[in-house]
């Protein structure tokens, strides 16, 4: 029996098209879940003090693309369907680039311009790949404007049509210009250029991987998705063949910068794939809208977001995560409403045909939009933008530094303050003579720099570019990098206290017997300086008003120039509160003291950190020269300090070994938190807290019990650490804005330790610069503190020191003469 005449084809089968949605939500969750997985494991490792090995990324990558790309391969080659099996290709690139950009993520991220290079190379090389091979498979392919149209051209038509359709082309791509510029104005608000160099890289790793983006959905793939039984269709394309395109870029997004500014790309890029879809259907299916679009979005990102930044880390507040958040957020509304307007204005059919784009008004039109929208970009920049470069800096430590291992070490108020005098006077003479070839050739090329002398340094505002001619000088040791955090569009709100002032002393303070030493004792600290460096100090508190020293030298803020007392953050001002606080919160309530701003939102840099160890060694004016204004004659005595500097900031183990040896050397006792990052041993190993000429402080609970959190030693070179113990858990102390709240951390621990040597000091003059009777009457006077049910790391005193410090039992010591 012959089959009818009238018969049609047969029908197509629905499974190739439900393989297709179940892959691509097979694809979406699980890019989404190892990209915000692996970045959350990341971030818990480092607020745990540990590195994150530099294998982890890649391993997630290949896993990620592994597991996308096998069932994207079989849909890609299975169906019959062209549009599956183009869904299928273009989903399998996607794959590959997610892969392959991934394993870039194994650079540490301190190294963002080597980053942004090697992305830009691999980026424009797959592009370039992909084009030679689409050539090769396609070798004889007409001009598409006529191998695709389904109409056949003769005569002189031929050549109007063609010039019409590459007219049509440009003014899709303006119009892709116009929408890709709409993308970047979130991040022209919210975000920050970094430095020159970086930014160039940053503007080329974009474009690369807007070219990938061409290639990875070229004219054929939009040929086949925007067929169908009717011929092209407007809804189908743009509906279709945007949601395909979303899928795709997402996995492309996933592999696009360092860790945590894929996720601002994987929010940013998937819903552009609307709008390309219509732009390109306007165009006759042009692949070019989808490059210039997706390299436009990516860019803010990539230049206008530090990764570094965007961390846990800075995650409380409207700091940077927040405002990534933001950006990102803002970004995929609009790229959404760019999808349905443009859909709407572009979708129409004409006789089969998409809408002419060529007319000369819809031309001046699309030059005209992106003028006033590059405009728009920079008058929000400007306007309510951090305008600028804002890149890292290099902080270039010299080979000579200053020996003082002569300075006569007298005690004593008189005899401490000749040793600062001359401790001083010699690390500038130093300085001074080794820095000046290195000055004289900075100043020859115009480069700004800010010379140190307590380490014989100086930072560079200068990007990787310089680092090789620096690093090869005969007088330079090593070239390292001093993070820089970029400005915010609003200033992060403090932290602030909900509970009043204590009426009876907090546990703490019980612990130590601080009050007995004020009571029964007669000694509250006064006659004593403690300098604090930190986030900064609510000098209005009423806990701590009082206790200033003022003057124009007590004060100094690098960060951000404030000329009195301030804190942006909440943790300097509770931390000074438990070491001089009265109200019953400080353990030395009758001190005084200075302040220096080291911890800018949470974070600071080599150069940051040196600027106020160098200001609590020599005070200087405000707006003061520290090498010829320097007054030595007014250093603190005792230095608290609660932080580290890890190599996520730019520190490596020794680079601020040379300033607490000169403190020491100078009589100035250094006291430090040994670290937040236990209970692993060997983890109190973020400068100054090794040093064995710094006192470093864990933490214990109300228990006596160490706490979980209080850092291990040994320190990495087998020295026993932390030396000492002190409260650390639920301290209650002061906030800005003249309230109180209770914190966790061998931060609140440090400043008890600091009050406590200001009470000894104040009983006994004599101690003052004996930073090792002081030391010793400390340890030898300490209670026993318990382990907490860890691990002992190999010695108990890994884990407690010496002990519990007891101010009481100490003080009796010191007036004894013990």
């Amino acid at each position: 029996m012959q089959p009818s005449a009238a018969a049609g084809p047969p029908p197509a089968s629905v499974w190739p098209t439900v393989a297709a949605v179940a892959i691509a939500i097979w694809s979406v969750g699980v890019t989404v879940f190892a990209q915000a997985g692996g970045w959350l494991t990341d971030q818990v490792l480092l607020a745990s003090g540990l590195p994150t090995p530099a294998v982890v990324w890649p391993l997630i990558a290949f896993g990620n693309a592994l597991l996308v790309g096998v069932p994207t391969m079989l849909l890609a080659l299975v169906p019959r369907s062209p549009a599956v099996r183009a869904t299928g290709r273009a989903w399998l690139v996607a794959a590959f680039a997610l892969g392959g950009f991934g394993l870039l993520r194994a650079v540490p991220t301190v190294h963002h311009e080597l980053y942004l290079a090697a992305l830009t190379v691999l980026a424009a090389g797959g592009a370039a790949g992909l084009r030679a091979l689409r050539r090769r498979a396609e070798p004889d392919q007409a001009e598409p404007a006529q191998a695709e149209s389904g109409r056949a051209q003769s005569g002189p038509a031929e050549p109007a049509h063609a010039q019409s359709d590459k007219a049509d082309r440009m003014v899709a791509v303006l119009l892709a210009v116009a929408a890709g510029l709409v993308m970047l104005l979130p991040w022209w608000w919210v975000g920050a250029l970094g430095g020159a160099v970086e930014t160039a890289l940053a503007v080329a790793a974009a474009a690369a991987t807007g070219w990938y983006a061409a290639e990875l959905l070229p004219r054929r793939f939009w040929t086949a998705i925007g067929a169908g039984p009717q011929g092209r269709s407007a809804v189908r394309t743009i509906l279709l063949g945007g949601t395909v395109a979303g899928v795709g870029l997402l996995l492309l997004a996933a592999g696009i910068g360092q860790p945590g500014g894929q996720l601002a790309a994987i929010l940013v890029l998937p819903p552009i794939g609307y709008a390309a879809a219509a732009i390109g259907w306007a165009a006759d299916r042009s692949s070019a809208p989808v490059g210039v679009l997706a390299g436009l979005s990516v860019g803010g990102p990539l230049a206008l977001l530090d990764p570094e930044e965007v961390s846990l880390l800075l995650a409380i507040g409207r700091d940077l995560p927040f405002w990534a958040s933001v950006g990102a957020g803002v970004g995929m509304a609009l790229a959404l409403a760019l999808g349905v307007g443009l859909g709407f204005g572009l979708g129409r059919r004409r006789a089969g045909r998409p809408p002419r784009l060529a007319g000369r008004p819809l031309r001046r039109v699309a030059v005209a939009t992106v003028v006033v929208l590059a405009a728009a970009g920079a008058a929000v920049h400007l306007a309510v933008g951090q305008p600028g470069l804002h890149g890292e800096r290099l902080f270039v430590m010299l080979r000579e530094q200053a020996d003082l291992s002569d300075v006569p070490r007298g005690t004593g108020p008189q005899a401490r303050d000749e040793r600062v005098r001359t401790v001083f006077q010699r690390l500038v003479d130093t300085a001074e003579a080794s820095q000046a070839d290195l000055r004289d050739d900075l100043d020859r090329w115009g480069l700004s720099y800010s010379p140190y002398y307590l380490v014989n340094a100086i930072e560079v505002d200068a990007g990787p570019a310089l680092r090789p001619w620096l690093t090869r000088r005969d007088d330079v040791d090593r070239v390292l990098i001093s993070q820089q955090l970029r400005p915010l569009p609003a200033t992060v709100e403090p932290e602030r206290g909900d509970q009043p002032a204590p009426r009876t002393p907090p546990w703490n303070i019980t612990m130590l017997g601080a009050e007995r030493v004020w009571t029964e004792l007669g000694v509250d600290g006064a006659g004593i300086v403690v300098g604090a460096s930190d986030s900064g100090v609510d000098g209005d508190h009423p806990a701590l008003a009082d206790g200033f020293r003022g003057g124009d030298d007590s004060w100094f803020d690098p960060w951000n120039g404030t000329g009195t007392p301030t804190d942006n953050n909440g943790h300097g001002t509770h931390t000074l509160g438990s070491a001089v606080g009265d109200t019953s919160i400080g353990v030395a309530p009758g001190a005084s003291w200075v302040g220096c701003v080291n911890l800018d939102r949470n974070l600071g840099n080599p150069a940051r950190y040196l600027d106020c160890l160098q200001f609590m060694l020599a005070p200087f004016p405000t707006g003061g020269d520290p090498f010829a204004d320097g007054r030595p004659e007014r250093a603190p005595h005792v230095l608290t300090n609660s932080w580290g500097c890890p190599e996520l900031e730019g520190c490596d183990l020794s680079s601020l070994r040379p300033a607490s040896e000169a403190l020491a050397a100078a009589g100035l006792m250094m006291v430090a938190a040994a670290g937040n990052t236990g209970p692993f041993c060997s983890s109190v190993d973020d400068p100054p807290a090794p040093y064995t000429d710094v006192l470093t402080v864990g933490a214990v609970d109300a228990d006596r019990e160490v706490t979980d959190f209080s850092s291990r030693g040994p320190a990495p070179d087998g020295t026993v650490k932390p030396d000492l113990v002190a409260p650390g858990a639920d301290v209650l102390s002061a906030m800005p804005g003249g309230g109180y709240a209770a914190l966790d951390g061998t931060s609140m621990a440090t400043p008890q330790v600091a009050g406590v040597v200001a009470l000894l000091w104040s009983a006994r003059p004599e101690l003052i610069g004996d930073l090792d009777g002081t030391a010793r009457i400390l340890r030898q006077t300490a209670a026993e503190a318990g382990l907490g049910g860890g691990d002992s790391c190999g010695d108990p005193a890994n884990l407690t020191g010496a002990g519990l410090v007891d101010a009481y039992a100490a003080v009796q010591a010191a007036r004894s003469g013990g």
